[in-house]
């Protein structure tokens, strides 16, 4: 039998296990940079020179099954202070180069890179100068909310680089820090790009604003003013004075139309501004027998309400002195008032308490579209039949008639004078004007108006300087409004006689400080004329031949002379901004 031979056994190499790629990466006993730079870009490892390497310390898991380091566990047992620390900036040392070749690079990509500023110094003084000079200095923005404190050892060439020499205040400028650097940037960026003007009109009016709010917050906190006052000759009720409108030229934009969003059925009979600078509210009043309000911002408009009074042909409608209620008169023996705060509506008594108006005929007697209030608003003055005027008491709420005053034929128009001691003007049929001492009830002092014939209507001006007379023929005649008023002087004398228009005058009105005054006719189309007051000559470039004016029927300024309202018989109420006061 023959035996099997032996089986050899297999003699070879030593057959390792398998380990995973990268196990050995730890294992530098024998590698040089080169190939440690390829670890590091093929499997993250880090990269650390030979001469470097004795000094990093690994630390591996020793319990471990077979001793070897697993691979992302080489720092598991470093404490966080050993892998992270903060750049507190004690020194300037390798690491602190870094922003200085950021900066010099990015400056080279964008030319007009800015900084935040941050003032030279320690912190605590950096603090305390930031905290002063914020209140003395509103022109400034807001400060940074965060600043970098490494700008300050930022050291930038301007010679060196192109596109940086035009920093440079002299030839032999060439290093600068960083806080110096900025300041060129910022000047600059401000000489390529200068700031706009609106944005400087609107940073006055902050400022102006600020001014107010810090002087009423002073005057709560009961600090003493009063030397602040005397030391200065302004006005204290802060108002402050316009700047002089220019003949050459009249600034002014057409808005979107004022009624646009609630228009009338009927052509508009009057338009009036609420008298406070606070409430930009405009009143319209149509033949459809509606009054409507409207909140005029200059683009929208929106509609606030319409008041709507069957009985009443609405003829004039006008704000009570105080802004509180809006007075509404036509062709009847009575008068309707509307409280704004309240939302309550008051008709008078029909034909006043003791008066002699009449109820049933259809003439002036009828009429109490003739009206005027003091400027206190505490007197009501109607003009009534014959010439009579009567003094109605608007205190008591009553329509009680507290006095009369007569003239010897029917009062057109009535104006209550501003420049001597609210005296009483009248203007009749005949062309006489007559001066009414309302303390006394007499006439004292009679005159007639220049050319004498169809003089029809007043006009005279919140300042006390000027007083119009408009007539049939076209003509308005300017008198001073102290010399009407003046009982020693005689017939005053006329400033000058603007000849403009050619038909019946139907609206004479000034804006808030008497440097303008619109004339217009509703008799023809297009018949209105801006008249410029120191100089009392027309403007030439307003209104044009293609201004869509119409007919038109009446005219006013808002309180601060910000908006014009023109209103015609198509039932649209034309809104134009006055650029020369809004811009103030």
């Amino acid at each position: 039998m023959v035996k099997n031979p032996r089986k050899r056994q297999k003699t070879g190499k030593i057959q390792h296990k398998p380990v995973p790629l990268g196990a050995n990466l730890l294992n530098d006993a024998s590698k040089d940079d080169e190939e440690r730079r390829l670890e590091n870009l093929l499997f993250g490892v880090p990269y650390a020179p030979e001469k470097a390497g004795k000094e990093i310390m690994v630390i591996s898991d020793e319990e471990a099954e077979d001793g070897q380091h697993e691979v992302g566990r080489e720092f598991e047992n470093l404490l966080d202070s050993d892998l992270f620390f903060v750049d507190d900036n004690a020194g300037l040392s390798e690491s602190s180069q870094a922003p200085e070749d950021h900066v010099q690079s990015g400056v080279e990509d964008n030319e007009e890179l800015i900084i935040p500023e941050v003032p030279e110094s320690d912190e605590d003084e950096e603090i305390s100068i930031i905290r002063q000079d914020i209140p003395q200095q509103p022109k400034k923005t807001k400060a940074p909310a965060w600043t970098d404190p490494d700008d300050v050892n930022v050291q930038v060439s301007l010679a060196s680089n192109n596109r940086l020499r035009k920093l440079r205040d002299a030839p032999s400028d060439d290093t600068v820090g960083g806080r110096e650097y900025e300041r060129r940037l910022r000047r600059q960026f401000e000489h390529i790009n200068p700031t706009p003007d609106w944005a400087s009109i609107a940073r006055k009016k902050s400022e102006r604003a600020k001014r107010r709010r810090s002087s009423a917050s002073r005057s709560e906190s009961g600090e003493d003013v009063v030397p602040e006052l005397l030391a200065s000759t302004a006005g204290i009720l802060g108002t402050t004075k316009s700047r002089a409108i220019l003949l050459s030229t009249l600034s002014i934009e057409r808005l979107r139309d004022a009624n646009q969003a609630a228009p009338a059925d009927g052509e508009i009979k009057t338009v009036a501004f609420h008298p406070s600078p606070h409430i930009p509210v405009l009143l319209t009043a149509s033949a459809d027998r509606r009054l409507r309000l409207f909140h005029i911002d200059g683009l929208t408009n929106p509609h606030a309400q319409t008041l709507h009074v069957p009985s009443l042909p609405i003829t004039n409608a006008v704000f009570h002195p105080s802004g509180t209620s809006i007075l509404m008169t036509g062709p009847r023996p009575f008068y309707y008032t509307y409280d704004l705060q309240s939302g309550a509506s008051h008709r008078s008594p029909r034909g006043l308490w003791g008066t002699t108006f009449s109820s049933g005929r259809e003439d002036q007697g009828a009429s109490m579209e003739i009206s005027s209030f003091n400027p206190t608003g505490e007197i009501l003055a109607v003009a009534g039949r014959r010439g009579q005027v009567h003094l109605v008491d608007w205190r008591s709420g009553a329509a009680q008639v507290m006095g009369e005053l007569k003239a010897n034929a029917n009062v057109k128009s009535l104006w209550w004078s501003k420049a001597g001691a609210g005296e009483l003007l009248g203007l009749t049929e005949d062309s006489q004007v007559y001066v009414w001492n309302i303390g006394q009830r007499k006439c004292v002092k009679r005159w007639q108006d220049e050319g004498g014939f169809g003089s029809r209507l007043f006009g005279g001006d919140g300042q006390g300087k000027y007083l119009t007379i408009g007539s049939n023929t076209g003509l308005v005649n300017v008198y001073n409004a102290e010399s009407t008023v003046d009982l020693e002087g005689g017939k005053p004398k006329t400033l000058k006689t603007i000849g403009n228009l050619t038909t019946s005058i139907s609206t004479l009105r000034f804006n808030h400080d008497s440097q303008l005054l619109a004339i217009a006719s509703n008799d023809k189309k297009d018949q209105m004329r801006m008249v410029h007051c120191p100089s009392l000559t027309a403007f030439g470039n307003w209104p044009t031949s293609s201004t869509p004016l119409g007919h038109v029927t009446s005219v006013d300024f808002s309180r601060e002379s910000e908006y014009l309202a023109i209103g015609n018989t198509r039932g649209r109420v034309l809104l134009y901004q006055m650029r020369h006061f809004s811009q103030q």
